[in-house]
């Protein structure tokens, strides 16, 4: 019969003791089940926390379960077993103090993992007091989901990629760079190579989506993105003309805490790309119309680089820190 498993915790948030947990256990046996334990008003709700688990562990079984009975070792092991169908674990995986009775409740043998946390030095207490000073201790499906994220935009020339970059490089994190480039220069010298459609615009959307999600995992509390999917918005409108309801959509859905819109206050520089140098007045115009519809903060940044990147990191400062994320009421949550 197979070897079966069972862990359970909060996950809130999901860090480097979770996780060496889970790889412990699944070295252990052939179905390792997961409990994600969900009460009302938790923030993130278990539904994203146990999407984080499965993220990073697509071979395990995640359950979110209710945390409506008490908080004891036999009421837990009683629900473990419903979710299972009633066929016993033969391990059950904790770092914590409640598992021994646990393991018991259920018929099962604990194993303790890294109860001293020798192995990997990490307080859940501490980390939801101080998240940001404990950021490297996160998973990549956490870091992704509570990285505040900054996009540059603005027209062609304006110096969003030199800014984007620069930005990144100074706050040592990560940065997304503009999938649409890559998109022309793919399809420059292909048959209607210089006709634009909808469809172009929202595979370009699509794609800086993706990426930017990807390197999510690998920021450091801010991730910087040279242009989102609300730019290219903009770009459709400068391209097909009017509003594409699929892209719109897109756009709306995305999550982003603070815009910095470069101005075209310096000459055009043509890079073998650039073709709306007689637009630029007009489409930075469109760009403050499209933020101004947001409703996201924003912050034009103008004169020389240098200017400008004192200017971003200032306004981008408070983005860094975080506020203590609320503590956990259940013995039985990790």
């Amino acid at each position: 019969m197979t070897t079966l498993g069972i862990t359970v915790g909060k996950f809130h948030p999901f860090h480097l003791g979770h996780d060496h947990l889970l790889r412990v256990a699944k070295a252990q046996v052939e179905r390792l089940v997961v409990l994600v334990g969900d009460a009302p008003g938790q923030a993130p709700p278990a539904d994203v926390r146990a999407g984080w688990v499965r993220a990073l562990h697509p071979d395990v079984e995640v359950a979110v379960v209710p945390e409506d009975i008490p908080e004891t070792p036999e009421a837990w092991g009683a629900r473990a077993l419903e979710v299972l169908g009633g066929r016993r674990p033969d391990l059950a995986f904790t770092s914590e103090a409640y598992g021994e009775p646990w393991a018991r409740a259920m018929g099962a043998r604990h194993v303790a993992v890294d109860p001293d946390r020798a192995t990997v030095p990490i307080s859940g207490t501490a980390l939801r007091a101080d998240l940001g000073a404990r950021w490297s201790l996160l998973t990549g499906p956490a870091r992704a989901h509570f990285a505040r994220r900054v996009v540059v935009l603005g027209v062609e020339s304006s110096g969003t990629t030199t800014l984007a970059r620069a930005l990144a490089e100074r706050l040592g994190t990560a940065w997304v760079p503009e999938v649409g480039r890559s998109y022309w220069e793919g399809r420059r010298w292909a048959p209607d190579g210089d006709r634009w459609t909808s469809d172009d615009l929202l595979a370009i959307a699509r794609g800086q989506a993706t990426l930017e999600d990807a390197l999510a995992a690998r920021a450091d509390r801010v991730l910087v993105c040279d242009t989102d999917p609300l730019a290219t918005t903009v770009w459709h409108r400068r391209y097909v003309g009017g509003a594409c309801e699929a892209l719109e959509r897109l756009a709306a859905s995305r999550r982003c805490d603070l815009y910095l819109l470069t101005e075209p206050d310096f000459p055009f520089v043509q890079d073998g790309t650039r073709e709306s140098e007689h637009l630029r007045r007009d489409m930075h115009a469109w760009f403050e119309e499209a933020l101004t519809r947001r409703g996201i903060p924003w912050v034009a940044l103008g004169g020389p680089a240098e200017v400008r990147l004192a200017h971003a990191l200032e306004a981008v400062e408070p983005l860094r820190r975080f506020p203590p994320l609320p503590p956990l009421p259940s013995p039985l949550s990790a």
